[in-house]
């Protein structure tokens, strides 16, 4: 059966959204937190430093292309 695309989605279907919404920013953020911060307090070399921070931002974006799809 198909869904009205207009439909009016539940309150915990909105609320499920803005908190996987807000986890990616989150994820996306700390990405480009551990890229750009030069002096970080934790001791972690800058290769190490810039391949976190791209592998945090790509599962942010897979996060957000998964809760596009759910909706």
């Amino acid at each position: 059966m198909l869904k009205n695309k207009f439909e009016q989605k539940s309150l915990l279907q909105r609320f499920l959204f803005l908190f996987g919404f807000c986890f990616f920013l989150l994820y996306v953020g700390l990405g480009i937190t551990l890229i750009v911060w030069k002096d970080m307090p934790i001791a972690l070399e800058y290769n190490n430093r810039m391949l976190f921070g791209i592998l945090l931002i790509v599962y942010g974006v897979f996060r957000f292309i998964r809760l596009r799809q759910e909706n």
